[in-house]
């Protein structure tokens, strides 16, 4: 698959790739598990089924139905162990420079992206093919770290694919003795030469009993578990064969329905590996570069592979009888072919072409494309028959930036799209398309998602440089779908360069960057101006609303919000990120009682429920509407996912209203209206797609006014500040009122 040349970012290199290894355990499963049939995706994946059945049961079948597939369709770069040299090193980065080789977790592709924590130097004297073994040496290395294996201890390898072989020989310069098992006559025999004793279980051996031969009946000091199986007898087997409080350490995929009884007579100790070594997942460390200290954590992921490049330089580790096949990067498919036809394949190495163009533009038309400028080429593996390479075709036809009165209307508008993440190609674009519009560029940073979406959605163009949408004549109307920290700075770009801007929620993360909006909109005031505040546009919003429009008294609301955990190191609770979850989702419910009530958030008082809630997320929020209106917005996250998400109740004059999930709608004692249910979830995407690019081509008053939009973010900082200090905010109706009080906020 083509796709656009990566963007170098903060902390990491961008690398032009010299080669490359599959990983053939890791590779050869997902492959094999994106050619498999829906059927048996879901035996595979247990837990998943139960999460869709609860989804179904609270949003419907058909949308539930949606997200699924629309996230089997999603692509994957595969592959792990890059080698290439230095491109370009991205700003904050230390210690790599410009023309240096180095080894890195990036993927099988010409050019990867890779944080600096993830890449480390290569040797001299190691050749690009020898340090192509780092990565996965460093998974068996950091396996072998754990169970901590003494001069002249017993330690038994269970499987000899590339992990199991290269940790043979580790385990061997440590001046350990080595016992490796296996079924392959040949893996065996590899092991053999390497100084191992082996027992070949695939013809009858027995390895406990091996074991006990090997250890004069004492059994196995440890057991390093480098296999794939999904029967629980190999850790059942190690069990067995270890001696009285031996070490057990799981580095493969194997069932693990211990038996308690092996481990409690023996008092074994059990242990998975995670993957490269400290530092595996830890986005602080992965993405953001902070390092751990080294007296406290002496072998971080870096430095476990640094390690093995080290053992490569002084010949204390051999790959090369490893290699049983070397494939042009360009035929990919027949390495995959092989791989999943030929369980013999060992350390098949991608080669790759000396020189590699930069930059930066696809031009797709008809499921075809051309290049404009060089891109990068990706394995991918996905179920989605749009993966499929692509033929060349002639440039795309540019139309004219001004269209003639006589043909205005949707189709006169045409969409750049800046983020290709998966609400953009979930929710969105489908609703986009349903419009007559013409999709002429869309943007992502590292270039395969934006690739993807283009050939999948009709793009004209994709690319990793949002530059250049924002410069394109021909694109009047841009959707910023990226991260939240993002969005004020591009919006005020885009209103810049003279477009209509649609920006998912929120707008801004603080004062300042809201400010820089309010400059900018006021600037290009003719120009659209849209927050994904979607819910108001929903058929049960619109129903709500002209409900309270007759109304005498003040409403009072009661919004829940069922918002459910996430795990503490998602970007969207890094408060530099993604600004923490009440700016960037609680803003939602702000927008919706404010529009339901047809009044401006006034004052805002919040408190953060639980002693337990460091980051703030879970708050009781009491919002104060112009109108004299109270609003309750409750958002939750310790609740359980199979209980609605949203649920909003509405008392006035003697009349209550409840929606349920925005499927739902009941009224009690209202005179003309009972209920409103639909057959699937409608919470307003595809009408606010439809007005926005209404607006966009006919012109007119902006979708929400903007003094609303100013509102309903500033009134979400007032809840963070609330929630921290106790006191009730008075929030300006818009940036005029604020700045006639002399308030900054």
């Amino acid at each position: 698959m083509d796709v656009p040349c990566p963007q170098v970012s903060r902390g990491h290199l961008l690398i032009q790739t010299r080669g490359s290894l599959i990983s053939a355990g890791t590779e050869r499963f997902l492959v094999e598990f994106g050619k498999a049939s829906l059927w048996s995706k879901a035996r595979q994946n247990p837990d998943r089924v139960r999460q869709v059945w609860e989804k179904i049961k609270t949003d419907g079948l058909w949308p539930t139905l949606e997200a699924v597939f629309a996230k089997l369709d999603e692509p994957l770069a595969l592959g792990y162990c890059n080698v290439g040299m230095v491109l370009e090193a991205g700003t904050g980065v230390s210690g790599f420079l410009p023309g240096q080789r180095v080894v890195s977790n990036g993927s099988h592709a010409e050019l990867v992206h890779v944080p600096q924590n993830l890449c480390a130097k290569i040797p001299d004297n190691v050749s690009d093919e020898a340090a192509s073994f780092a990565i996965l040496s460093a998974i068996g290395l950091q396996g072998i770290r754990l169970i901590q294996p003494g001069v002249g201890e017993n330690v038994a390898v269970f499987g000899l694919g590339l992990i199991g072989l290269l940790s043979v020989q580790m385990l061997l310069s440590s001046g350990a003795r080595v016992l490796g098992i296996d079924v392959d006559p040949e893996r065996l025999a590899i092991a053999k030469a390497y100084g191992a004793e082996t027992v070949n279980v695939g013809s009858g051996g027995d390895p406990v009993a091996a074991a006990m031969a090997f250890t004069g009946g004492e059994g196995m000091d440890a057991i390093l578990i480098t296999a794939s199986a999904k029967q629980d007898q190999i850790v059942s087997q190690s069990a067995q064969m270890s001696r009285k409080r031996g070490r057990i350490v799981l580095v493969g995929v194997v069932n693990l329905n211990l038996d308690r009884a092996d481990f409690y007579k023996k008092e074994l100790s059990f242990q998975v590996s995670c993957s490269y070594g400290p530092g595996r997942y830890d986005a602080a460390y992965e993405e953001q570069g902070h390092d751990y200290p080294y007296p406290y954590v002496r072998w971080t992921e870096q430095r476990n592979i640094a390690a093995v490049l080290d053992l490569l330089a002084r010949d204390k580790l051999r790959v090369d009888n490893l290699i049983t096949s070397r494939i042009p990067h360009s035929n990919a498919e027949q390495a995959y072919q092989l791989l999943t036809t030929d369980r013999k394949q060992l350390g098949i190495v991608l080669e790759y072409p000396a020189e590699v163009a930069r930059d930066t533009v696809l031009r797709h038309e008809n499921g075809e494309h051309e290049k404009n400028g060089e891109a990068t080429k990706l394995t991918t593996s996905s179920p989605a028959s749009s993966l499929q390479p692509l033929a060349t075709a002639q440039p795309v036809p540019r139309l004219s930036s001004r269209v003639p009165p006589s043909t205005r209307g949707v189709g006169a508008v045409q969409v750049g799209m800046i983020g290709a993440g998966g609400f953009a190609t979930r929710v969105l674009l489908p609703a986009i398309q349903r419009t007559n519009v013409r999709l002429l560029g869309i943007a992502s940073a590292r270039g395969l998602t934006a690739a993807h979406a283009a050939r999948k959605f009709g793009f004209a163009t994709s690319t990793s440089d949002y530059h250049k949408l924002l410069a394109d004549p021909q694109i009047n109307a841009v959707f910023i779908m990226t991260r939240h920290h993002q969005h004020a700075a591009m919006v005020v770009e885009a209103l810049a360069a003279g477009k209509h801007v649609f920006v998912e929620k929120p707008l801004a993360l603080d004062h300042e960057q809201l400010a820089a909006v309010s400059a900018a909109h006021r600037a290009q005031p003719e120009r659209q101006l849209l927050v994904g505040f979607n819910r108001r546009f929903s058929p049960h919003a619109k129903q709500l609303r002209a409900m309270l429009a007759g109304r005498s008294e003040p409403a009072t609301l009661h919004m829940l919000i069922n918002a459910g955990a996430i795990p503490g190191d998602h970007w969207t609770v890094d408060r530099g990120i993604g600004g923490g979850r009440i700016l960037g989702e609680a803003c939602h419910w702000f927008d919706l009682v404010s529009y339901l009530v047809a009044a401006p958030i006034a004052a805002v008082h919040a408190m953060s429920s639980g002693s337990g809630d460091t980051r703030g997320d879970h708050q009781t929020i009491t919002l104060t509407l112009a109108d004299g209106s109270v609003a309750t917005v409750q958002y939750l996250v310790n609740g359980h996912k199979s209980f609605p998400k949203e649920r909003l109740t509405v008392f006035c004059q003697g009349q209550v209203a409840e929606l349920d999930n925005f499927r739902n709608l009941r009224g009690f004692g209202w005179a003309k209206f009972r209920k409103q249910n639909l057959w699937k979830q409608d919470k307003g995407h595809a009408a606010e797609m439809a007005e926005f690019l209404s607006r966009c081509a006919s012109g007119g008053e902006q979708v929400i006014p903007f003094n609303s939009l100013w509102n309903t973010t500033a009134a979400t900082f007032a809840a963070v500040n609330s929630a921290a200090g106790g006191d009730t905010i008075r929030v300006p109706s818009g940036p005029d009122e604020a700045a006639s009080q002399g308030l900054s906020h």
